[in-house]
């Protein structure tokens, strides 16, 4: 990765495509206009427009390439490995890098979002992953698993938690011992059905 391409955009190298395609749009037009100027300022103006589109071309070649890594591997497998280790952040991170986002990115995106707990986000990724691979069973039955899931929680009064380590209240008192016994057997199913779907099917 060559940083400087980053500096000369004006950006983080976290940044997003769209981002960077921001700073990209911005600093041409700024450019474009001072290249007009008499002088040695026109030049300089001209010279670091070249620099911002070598920048721009450079970065966008490099994040294609990371969609098929030096191993051969495919860039969805890197984010399945990514959630099968634990690294979310890094699985995030690698999603966010894709320029085209097809049915199997925001299956990828929804299992994402259910190791964060954050349900409604994660059934939202996968009607999506539906609507675009309708015939997709791997897709349907994670679906159905989520709503299974919803539904318990709603006949058992509970509410999902975004905490790292998610804990009613009851639970914190020491309360309700069989309950919460019930209700982590049942959100660990859940996370083996939709987990094993996104790591052993592709």
């Amino acid at each position: 990765m060559n940083r400087e391409n980053y500096e000369i955009l004006q950006v983080e190298e976290t940044a997003s495509d769209e981002e960077i395609r921001a700073a990209y749009e911005r600093l041409k037009a700024q450019y474009n206009e001072d290249k007009w100027k008499d002088g040695e300022e026109g030049n300089s103006a001209a010279r670091m427009l070249g620099k911002i589109e070598t920048a721009y071309q450079e970065i966008i070649g490099e994040r294609k390439e990371k969609q098929q890594n030096t191993s051969g591997e495919s860039a969805f497998e890197e984010v399945s490995n990514c959630i099968r280790n634990g690294d979310i952040a890094r699985a995030q991170q690698l999603l966010d890098n894709f320029n085209e986002r097809n049915a199997e990115w925001h299956y990828l995106q929804s299992v994402v979002f259910f190791k964060k707990n954050w349900m409604n986000e994660s059934k939202k990724q996968l009607e999506i992953a539906m609507q675009m691979d309708a015939q997709n069973a791997k897709y349907r039955d994670a679906y159905e698993n989520l709503k299974n899931r919803s539904e318990y929680t709603k006949q058992t009064g509970g509410a999902p938690n975004t905490d790292a380590n998610p804990a009613s209240g009851d639970e914190q008192m020491g309360g309700n011992w069989c309950a919460s016994c019930a209700n982590f057997c049942y959100t660990f199913l859940c996370v083996n059905c939709l987990f094993n779907l996104c790591c052993n099917c592709r």
